[in-house]
């Protein structure tokens, strides 16, 4: 049986990458300098969007295309399929930008890496922090940080309570986490605001008060009974 060519293996990758390669993959396959110059050149099958990181020509242009070219550079030797929270997960802004929640603005990429991790990009943020099994999954095939844990960083990243407040209720409101989720997420960022230490029921009634959703006292007592059934 005929081995595939380096160009099938090619276009089988991209279309499991959102239409993106990397510079690292298309080696990984032998493809060398000179039929990598002519697939990048003028009417050449790939188009550079990001260092390191090409378009498939005549493939359909994904949401949140420069985020997902970002992401690929934290491990571009990686197949996207392959990699774990270990490589690098959306986080932050970038991270209720790609559930939809909030109205902050997502103007840099931000990820969480567990190691060190320099970038030389001045529009990627990186994190250097432990993701839990539990506060990560894969959102429109990126790995992204759960809407608690979004939560949290945002506090911690001393965002404004009012921005963070709405991306909270709109993760309850559509079921993404429980509010005594949040409740238990938020326990351990309450003294900067001015709460007794641990009391994250009381972080989370402060902050649903400020967006004024008519269902906050239903979600407050939602989390004071799945406290009490924990405790």
């Amino acid at each position: 049986m005929p081995r595939p060519s380096s160009l099938t293996l090619l276009g089988e990758l991209a279309q499991d990458q959102w239409g993106l390669v990397t510079r690292r993959q298309l080696v990984n396959l032998g493809i060398g300098s000179t039929t990598l110059e002519r697939l990048v050149g003028p009417g050449g099958a790939l188009e550079r969007v990001a260092w390191g990181v090409y378009q498939l020509a005549g493939a359909p242009i994904s949401d949140h295309r420069d985020l997902r070219a970002a992401w690929l550079q934290l491990a571009p030797e990686i197949p996207a399929w392959e990699r774990t929270a270990g490589q690098g997960v959306v986080s932050h802004r970038s991270a209720a930008a790609l559930y939809g929640l909030g109205h902050l603005p997502a103007d840099l990429h931000e990820f969480t890496v567990p190691h060190r991790h320099q970038t030389r990009r001045p529009d990627v943020r990186i994190q250097m922090r432990p993701v839990g099994d539990g506060e990560w999954a894969r959102v429109d095939g990126l790995p992204a940080t759960r809407p608690q844990r979004i939560a949290t960083d945002l506090i911690q990243a001393r965002e404004d309570p009012e921005a963070v407040a709405q991306v909270i209720a709109e993760a309850i409101r559509r079921s993404y986490n429980s509010p005594g989720a949040f409740a238990s997420a938020l326990a351990p960022h309450t003294m900067p605001y001015g709460f007794r230490r641990g009391d994250g029921l009381a972080l989370l009634r402060w902050l649903l008060d400020l967006t004024g959703d008519p269902e906050r006292g239903r979600w407050i007592d939602e989390a004071r009974a799945q406290e009490r059934t924990r405790s």
